[in-house]
């Protein structure tokens, strides 16, 4: 029987796109020790399905990093519909679980509502060894400025340590 040391737990992942491999290696570096020590490290995937996104803050996010063809684009795509937004989701859900099981993590997930903070709560109060909360984003200029971001308002209201890791980078947000 394992002890309290080695007893199964989980890290829940909030991302709001499909992982590439440094993200992958990201996550999986985090608790490469306590796995090889034998722990059992689950991982919960969570991507929201956001048809309700805030055009003028992605477009601010682009201008302020130079992106300024992704800009026009954004304007000129506008919000996505519901059912894109699921599809997109889902594609980045499987994209995501398959690069975290290449680097050898157990990993589930499903995908959430526009606003996934309600997801991540129920997450961790019904995953009872729930430890902590790694958020994947891109740079987000406005809401991190602001603190308005997933991640800033994770770790006001939700009791767990939270990471936040820019997307594609080892940059922490």
């Amino acid at each position: 029987m394992p002890t309290a040391d080695t007893q199964p737990w989980t890290v829940v992942v909030l991302t709001e796109e499909a992982f590439g491999d440094v993200d992958a290696r990201n996550v999986a570096a985090l608790h490469a020790a306590e796995r090889a020590e034998g722990q059992d490290v689950r991982h919960l995937v969570l991507v929201p399905a956001d048809s309700r996104r805030n055009l003028l803050a992605d477009v601010l996010d682009h201008v302020s990093l130079g992106e300024f063809r992704e800009a026009v684009a954004d304007l000129r795509a506008g919000q996505p519909s519901a059912d894109a937004a699921r599809a997109d989701a889902e594609a980045a859900l499987r994209a995501t679980l398959e690069a975290l099981r290449a680097e050898g993590l157990t990993a589930e997930g499903r995908t959430t509502d526009d606003d996934p903070l309600p997801a991540v709560r129920r997450a961790l109060a019904d995953e009872p060894d729930a430890r902590e909360l790694v958020v994947v984003t891109r740079p987000h200029a406005v809401e991190d400025t602001f603190h308005a971001d997933w991640a800033s308002k994770a770790r006001d209201t939700l009791g767990v340590p939270v990471l936040h890791v820019y997307a594609g980078t080892t940059r922490l947000g």
